[in-house]
C-alpha cells in the first residue's frame, strides 16, 4: 500500500502556551521542545518572537539546543516582526519563518481596518522580505474558513509566488465542517496555477469539537501537513489534539493512506509531561493518553477482553506508551472480571458457589461506591471457611 508522509506541526508552545492560563519560561519551552524532538514532530513552533523580551530569548534557547525538527516563530506580516523572528530562530539547525495575515471579510474589515487589494500587497511584501532570510517560510491565511474562496485563490497564488513554500488554511475559530474543510483545500489546490509549488496545511481550533476531524479531512483532500497540539491545549476550546491524530493516521493507515514519523510509544509520557508543567490536567476519558483510554469497566466489555481484546480495543496501550489495559471493577462489572481481578489478588476460587457469594457481596459494595480499593474486594471473601488471609485463597 503507498503511503504519503505528513508534516506534524507542533504548536504547543506556541498556540497551545496562549490558553488562558499557561505561562511557560525558557526551560520549560526546551523541556517540552526536547520532548517534542524525541517524539520525531518535524516542525515545533517555539513561540512568537515579537510577543516579549522573554519570548524571544526562549525561542533562541530551543533553536539552539534542538537539532532534529525544524524550529519556527510565528510572526505578523510586518518587517520588524520579521527580522526579529529570523534572529530567534537563527541557531536552529533547521529553522522556518511563519507568517500570519487574516484574509477574511469580518478580520479584513474590523480588525485590520484594510481594503483586500491592501492585504495581499501587503502579505506579498512580507514573504519577499522574510526570503531575505530563509527559503523555508510558512504563510498563514487567518479565517481562512470564513474567507471568499476567489479571493483567497488570487491570495494564496500571491505568496507562492513571492517565495511561500507552505500554505496553511485555519479554521481560526473553529467554524468549519469536515466537508466544507476538506472542499476548500479540492477547491485550492485545483483552480491556483502554482499549488504544485508549496504544501498545504491544516490548522484547526476545536470551538465545535470538530478539529481533529477537519484535520484529517483536509488530509484526504491534499493537506500534507498538520498543525496541533499535544493534549489539544490552546486558545479557548483548544486546536487539534496531536496525539488523536497521529494515531488516527496510525491505525487507520488503510483509510487515510497517510503516516506521520511521530514515535507514538511515546505519546503518553509527552502528554503526562505537558500536563505537569501547564497544570492542565488531561480529561480521564480523553482519547489516547487519558487514565481511562484503557481501561474497561463493563461486564460484556471485560469478557471480551479477556477472550481477546481486540473485541473492544482498536489499538493496544503499548501503541501509545501506556501501561496495559485495565479491568477496572465497578457495579457494571461482571463474574468473569470479578474473578480476574481477585486472582490479581491472589485470590483463587474453590467452586462456582464461593464465586457466586462473593461476587453478590461485591455488587452490594459497588452499588455504594464509585472507586474501590484492594481492601474492597478482599472483603468480599471474609469469612469464608477455605479463605486464609495468609495465602489470599479460598
Amino acid at each position: 500500500m503507498n503511503t504519503e508522509k505528513i508534516i506534524i506541526f507542533d504548536t504547543t508552545l506556541r498556540d497551545g502556551e496562549q490558553s488562558p492560563g499557561i505561562n511557560l519560561d525558557a526551560g520549560e519551552k526546551v523541556e517540552i521542545a526536547l520532548m517534542l524532538e524525541g517524539l520525531k514532530v518535524d516542525v515545533i513552533e517555539a513561540g512568537f518572537a515579537v510577543s516579549s523580551p522573554g519570548e524571544f530569548e526562549a525561542i533562541k534557547a530551543v533553536a539552539r539546543v534542538v537539532k532534529d525538527s525544524t524550529i519556527c516563530s510565528l510572526s505578523r506580516a510586518v518587517e520588524r516582526d520579521i527580522d526579529l523572528t529570523a534572529e530567534a530562530v537563527s541557531a536552529a539547525a533547521s529553522s522556518r519563518i511563519h507568517i500570519v495575515l487574516a484574509t477574511s471579510p469580518i478580520h479584513m474589515k474590523y480588525k485590520l481596518q484594510m481594503t483586500p487589494e491592501n492585504v495581499l500587497e501587503h502579505a506579498v511584501r512580507a514573504v519577499l522580505h522574510a526570503r531575505r532570510y530563509s527559503e523555508d517560510i510558512e504563510f498563514s491565511c487567518e479565517d481562512a474558513s470564513r474567507s471568499e474562496p476567489e479571493f483567497l485563490a488570487r491570495f494564496v497564488e500571491q505568496v507562492i509566488k513571492a517565495g511561500a513554500t507552505t500554505v496553511s488554511l485555519p479554521d481560526t475559530v473553529g467554524y468549519a465542517t469536515p466537508y466544507e474543510y476538506g472542499k476548500l483545500f479540492t477547491y485550492l489546490r485545483n483552480v491556483v496555477p502554482n499549488a504544485d509549488k508549496a504544501v498545504f496545511s491544516a490548522h484547526c481550533h476545536n470551538d465545535l469539537g470538530m478539529a481533529v476531524s477537519n484535520s484529517l479531512e483536509a488530509t484526504r483532500q491534499g493537506a500534507r501537513q498538520i498543525e496541533c497540539t499535544i493534549n489539544g491545549i490552546g486558545e479557548r476550546a483548544g486546536n487539534a489534539s496531536l496525539e488523536e491524530i497521529v494515531m488516527a493516521l496510525h491505525t487507520r493507515e488503510d483509510f487515510f493512506r497517510c503516516r506521520t514519523s511521530v514515535e507514538t510509544r511515546r505519546l503518553t509520557a509527552a502528554s503526562r509531561l505537558v500536563s505537569e508543567i501547564t497544570g492542565f490536567v488531561v480529561q480521564p476519558n480523553k482519547a489516547i493518553v487519558g487514565k481511562n483510554a484503557f481501561s474497561h469497566q463493563s461486564g460484556i466489555h471485560q469478557d471480551g477482553m479477556l477472550k481477546n481484546p481486540l473485541t473492544y480495543q482498536i489499538m493496544t496501550a503499548a501503541e501509545v506508551g501506556a501501561d496495559e489495559y485495565r479491568l477496572v471493577l465497578g457495579k457494571n462489572s461482571g463474574r468473569n472480571g470479578f474473578r480476574m481481578c481477585m486472582r490479581s489478588l491472589g485470590v483463587e476460587f474453590g467452586s462456582d458457589a464461593d464465586l457466586d457469594l462473593a461476587f453478590s457481596r461485591f455488587k452490594d459494595i459497588a452499588d455504594q461506591k464509585a472507586s474501590l480499593r484492594d481492601e474492597d474486594l478482599l472483603a468480599t471473601v471474609v469469612g469464608m471457611e477455605a479463605f486464609s488471609p495468609e495465602k489470599r485463597i479460598v
